[in-house]
């Protein structure tokens, strides 16, 4: 009777580091997954950077573009550009190799950007907001509130404590506060770049980088919208005047439809970072259950949101698009053709 062996096969987990005990698992993926999320990632982070640049360039070189409210657009596509050009590359790596091969000193610097960078976005939309509010609810008052120097202050202010979270929270190791010993023995492994949070640290930074202003913006953009709504009404329900009754709604109008496309930024906004917030608050307090990949999805939506942005602006006005036309034409190169009129 012939003697049957069986053999029992066990495959052994994926590692970043196959030399080190303390290496995380890799996952590895399909050659044609990773194509195409190489293709993806590559081609997103592509038009993050061109749109943004595009808007970098037309506020910059257009003087009838060299606004209150252009300076707070501008700002954004600086952030907008910097998570395009220099977060959204080593992210893409590590989603799809599933492992941090750049070093613990770039992950550091690398996560220290991006909670810049994204802070800084939603403040200056912050910022956005409280300038639309002025410039529908008291425009009496707008250019003595919103001049070009406090407007600049605002902007140094909003990137100073953006800068300061973001790189005071990972170099002084904030996020972990308290959590240290157990995090380092639990949680960490060779190949990982991921920014964990203790139980307190992820209700307060969340809190203060996302939801508060996010509240705000939505107090005043409501505020805009019920005073464009009164202002809708009185013009329609007067006579007297008609050649301020013919001016009035042509400016209500213009601040109505900026009021709306930067709105539909906050909310495009808001949505694309909302599910990324809330996992992560939600995170400690479900021993870190939340899959990586799931993570993954999250933050490449909120990535997504820059490159979004360019596209509402080049959409929704029709001066970005002759703008837009004129860089891409080549146009931009002659001479005073930073006086074109734009509308």
């Amino acid at each position: 009777m012939d003697n049957i062996i069986s053999l029992d096969i066990v495959v052994e987990p994926s590692l970043c580091f196959s030399s080190v005990n303390t290496s995380c698992v890799k996952i590895d993926y399909p050659l044609k997954v990773r194509v195409l999320l190489y293709i993806l990632f590559s081609t997103s982070s592509l038009i993050t950077v061109i749109g943004n640049l595009l808007v970098i360039i037309t506020v910059i070189h257009f003087r009838q573009l060299q606004t209150s409210t252009n300076y707070l657009v501008l700002s954004l596509a600086v952030a907008d550009l910097l998570v395009g050009g220099i977060v959204m590359p080593p992210s893409m790596i590590r989603s799809v190799e599933t492992c941090w091969y750049l070093g613990n000193t770039f992950c550091k610097i690398h996560s220290s950007l991006d909670v810049t960078v994204c802070t800084a976005s939603i403040f200056n939309l912050c910022i956005i907001s409280l300038d639309r509010y002025y410039a529908v609810c008291h425009p009496l008052l707008y250019h003595s509130k919103m001049t070009p120097d406090t407007v600049r202050f605002m902007i140094v202010v909003c990137w100073s404590i953006s800068s300061a979270i973001g790189f005071g929270m990972i170099f002084l190791e904030l996020n972990v506060l308290g959590t240290e010993e157990f995090d380092y023995s639990h949680l960490f492994c060779e190949g990982a770049c991921t920014v964990y949070q203790s139980k307190a640290t992820a209700i307060i930074f969340p809190t203060l980088c996302f939801y508060i202003p996010a509240v705000i913006m939505l107090c005043v953009y409501l505020k805009i919208f019920r005073t464009a709504q009164r202002q809708a009404h009185a013009i329609q329900s007067t006579n007297a005047q008609i050649k301020a009754a013919e001016e009035k709604p042509r400016l209500s109008k213009v601040e109505r439809k900026a009021t709306k496309t930067l709105a539909i930024i906050m909310g495009v906004f808001l949505t694309s970072w909302i599910p990324y917030f809330t996992s992560n608050c939600i995170d400690p307090f479900t021993g870190y259950s939340v899959p990586p990949v799931l993570f993954d999805v999250f933050i490449w939506a909120a990535y997504f949101n820059s490159t979004c942005n360019p596209i509402v602006y080049a959409f929704f006005y029709s001066w970005f698009r002759h703008a837009f036309r004129v860089i891409l034409s080549g146009k931009i190169f002659l001479t005073n053709s930073s006086h074109i009129k734009l509308f």
